[in-house]
Parts: C-alpha cells; structure tokens; sequence
C-alpha cells in the first residue's frame, strides 16, 4: 500500500488587516502620536529667501518678478508658493516610517472638482507636480497648517481655524480606518462624486451655489467658450490670442526648435498615452502654441498651452508644463522615473480615482521634462475669500478624505489607521503643530516681503 504524500500548505505572504493594525498601533512605542504636535525652526535651518533664489533657477527670468508679486499678495499666497521651504521644514519632524504616494503639495486650494472621461465630476487632489514616494504624515500636515493659514488670511477668529485643521485631521484619521476595513479593489473604485460631497456640506445654501457653479461650468465648454475666449483666426490659421505678460508667443531661443523638431515632441507624448487613445488624438491637428503663467509656484516655468484642431470647429486645448524635481527629492530619494513628467504622470494616476483621458508626458527639445493634460475640463475650485467657518471646517474634512483615499491607494490603511487609532489624540497634535506652523509661514512671509521691500527679490504686482 502507498504511503499518501505529504503535502504542506505555503502559509500566505501577507498579513491580515486586524494583524497589520497592530502593528501599525505598536509604532506609536517609538514615534508616539503627540510627538506630531510641535513645531519649532532648527538653529541651522536655511534662510527662506536663499531657497526662493534656488527655486528661481531656470525659470524664465522675466516672470521671476511676477511669481515674486503673486506671493507676495497674502501669507497665504506665499504658503502656496513655497512647497520647497514646507519639505525641508517637515523633514526636521518625527515620521512613523509609514510611507504613500505623496501629494507633496497637499494645501487647500490644490483639491477640486473636475470630470471623469465618464463625464462624471469628482472630487479629488488635483496638483500633482510634486508627487512622490514619502511619509503620508507630510501630506496630512501641510493641509492641516493650510487651513490654519488660509482662516486667518480670511478673517476667521483663531479658534475657527484651528478648529478647521483639527476637524481634518479627524477626518483623515476616520476615513483611513474605513479605508482599512475595505477590500484592496473597493478601495481603487471608490470616489468622491457630486452627490457624496454634497452630502458631506451640511449647509443648503451652499449646496445650492455649487449646484449652480457646476451649471455654469458645463455651459463654458470648449467650442463655445474656451476657443473664442483663448483664439482667433488669422485668415484660415487659428491663433491663441497673446495677452501679455500672461500669455504670449515664445521666442525661438525660449523654444529652440519649435518649427523644425515640434513633431519629435508630441510623438513622444503620443506614445505615453495609451494605446487605444492615441487613436482619438490621431484625430488632431497641431495648430499653435502660446507660454501661458499658470499658478503661484510654478511662475516662471516653461509652462504653454496648445491648440490642436480636429476641424474647424472641433478644438480641444491642452496644458504643457515643465515638471522638474519634486521638492521632497532631497529628503526621500530620487524619482524612479528620468522624466519628471512620467513622475508627476504616474503619481496622479496612482492617487487619483479617474484622471484626464490626454494626461501624458514627453521632454522638449531643449531637454525640459514636461506633462500635458487637458487646459479645462469641468473644473470647479474653492473660492476661499467667500467662506465662513463652517465651510472651511467642512472644506478641509472633505479635502482631508480625498486624501486619505489616495493614500490608502499607494500605501498601507490598516498600518496607517493602527498607528492614528480612534481617539483624538492624533487630531489635537496635528491642530497644534497647525497652530505653530502657521505662525512659522507668516514669519517667514514677513522675512519675504522685506526682501522685495530692500531690493535682494524683485516684484511686480499685475492689476
């Protein structure tokens, strides 16, 4: 009689989700929760306006002024423009280790509305430029001190700001633990769509004007708004329209090439779409292209907008902007990607639930990397200067969990929401480290507007 085989059954690789919240929790041994809850500059932290003349280099020079202008405006604009100061602030500060695609910009004013290819609009982080591999905890702080920064800006009393900070700290810690107990594939389809971020805005009358926003919005498309809002015709040739300094047709030395080697730049752009798109975009034709200033951080960059034609009456304009090295590089490690605009590509996928169908990347001539994306497509933003109290606390929760799903996207839920727990501990650490951060920006804002006041930065306000 045989002997039956032995057989062995492989114990599995991974471990499960209450296992993996565990161990998360037990991090909290060595990075305990409330050690996220101060802030204090370092004796050899850098000098603020040294890393803003780092941040100039290869910019064009004539936009460095404006650039300059537009942070200058408020602290809070100045916040905006200075992702590169925040990183290497943040990276003085304790970490769980725990690491995600990172927004590497995650302040307020960069989560918005927009349109799936469904024609569905969402809501999600909508700037990616400095996306990379990095701590989730960088991501939570740099919104939280956004909202402290931005209440101020506006007005609100301090106890309402910290408020809206400590409020979306609460709701990443809460949405992450949701995000834990999901299964990996529900967690990729989930969205935040129109109906569920109106649910999430307690008031009526603000459901209202985004209602009529939104309406707004999807009369301006693009054969009726857009092309005679950017071109014209000059003769047969459609033209963007130059509204300088704002938008303006580059020289041939800022644009080497242009005319004679445009081509080799979008069929490189064409093959980072995919396959079956490049079909539809097969369908255009290159018209023109203008320098178009976008931002308040990325002034200066080699930034342009394209009009492509399917016919005379079927144009579609796409964004072409210099991607360059992510501020949180010097602190996490390189790019795996040689093209900063595949990194800023492959991040927005990665972190977005549904991304623009023309999202690509291709390098100019001139060597820049650079990612392209549709100008327009059904964008709603926030109009911070119109809130109250209320709909900053219920803005920045409902930016604090488009966050948390992104992150649950690239990272690990359970391990994150095991070492945030259920208690507000987390919360209150991060509405104080807001508190004192906030006042770190405006110190460093005042630093700022005294340079451009003894001459060391230039500035020109547009009216």
């Amino acid at each position: 009689m045989k002997k039956a085989r032995k057989t062995t059954q492989k114990e599995p690789a991974f471990l499960h989700a209450d296992e993996r919240r565990a161990a998360g929790k037990a991090i909290r041994e060595t990075v305990p929760r409330v050690s996220h809850a101060h802030w204090k500059a370092p004796k050899d932290r850098a000098d603020i306006v040294e890393i803003i003349e780092r941040s100039n280099k290869g910019r064009l020079e004539h936009l460095i002024p404006i650039r300059h202008g537009r942070m200058m405006e408020s602290a809070f604009a100045f916040y905006r423009g200075t992702a590169d100061i925040m990183a290497a602030d943040l990276a003085t500060t304790p970490v769980s280790g725990l690491r995600v695609q990172a927004c590497g910009d995650a302040h307020l004013c960069n989560f918005g509305g927009f349109a799936t290819p469904e024609r569905r609009v969402i809501f999600d982080i909508n700037d990616f430029d400095e996306t990379l591999p990095g701590p989730w905890e960088w991501d939570v702080k740099r919104l939280a001190a956004s909202l402290v920064v931005a209440g101020r800006q506006i007005g609100l009393a301090e106890s309402d700001a910290v408020r809206a900070a400590r409020a979306a700290a609460s709701s990443y810690r809460e949405r992450m633990s949701d995000y834990a107990g999901m299964r990996a594939l529900d967690v990729w389809y989930d969205a935040i769509d129109l109906d569920r971020f109106l649910k999430a805005v307690d008031s009526p009358e603000r459901q209202e004007i985004i209602r009529k926003r939104l309406e707004k919005i999807e009369e301006k498309n693009v054969p009726d708004y857009l092309f005679p809002k950017l071109a014209d015709h000059v003769g047969d040739t459609p033209r963007i329209k130059d509204d300088p300094p704002l938008i303006f047709h580059p020289t041939p030395e800022q644009t080497p090439g242009l005319h004679t080697q445009f081509g080799d730049a979008i069929r490189q752009y064409r093959g980072s779409l995919p396959e079956h798109l490049r079909t539809l975009f097969d369908r255009y034709e290159f018209c023109d292209l203008a320098i178009k200033v976008v931002g308040v951080g990325s002034v200066g960059r080699m930034c342009g907008v394209v009009l492509f034609m399917a016919d005379s009456r079927d144009p579609i304009f796409l964004q072409v902007k210099e991607a360059v090295p992510s501020v949180l590089e010097p602190y996490v490690g390189k790019s795996l990607h040689d093209n900063h605009g595949q990194r800023v590509v492959a991040g927005q996928r990665l972190m977005q639930s549904a991304s623009d169908l023309f999202l690509g990347w291709t390098r100019g001539l001139d060597g820049r990397s650079h990612y392209v994306r549709q100008l327009r497509d059904m964008k709603i933003s926030a109009v911070v200067e119109s809130f109250d109290a209320g709909d900053l606390r219920t803005y920045g929760r409902i930016c604090a969990w488009a966050l948390a799903r992104a992150h649950a996207r690239s990272g690990d839920p359970a391990m994150i929401a095991g070492y945030l727990g259920g208690s507000e501990t987390f919360d209150d650490a991060i509405a104080d480290f807001s508190v004192e951060y906030a006042d770190q920006a405006q110190r460093d804002y005042r630093t700022f507007v005294k340079a451009i006041r003894h001459g060391r930065l230039k500035a020109e306000r547009l009216g």
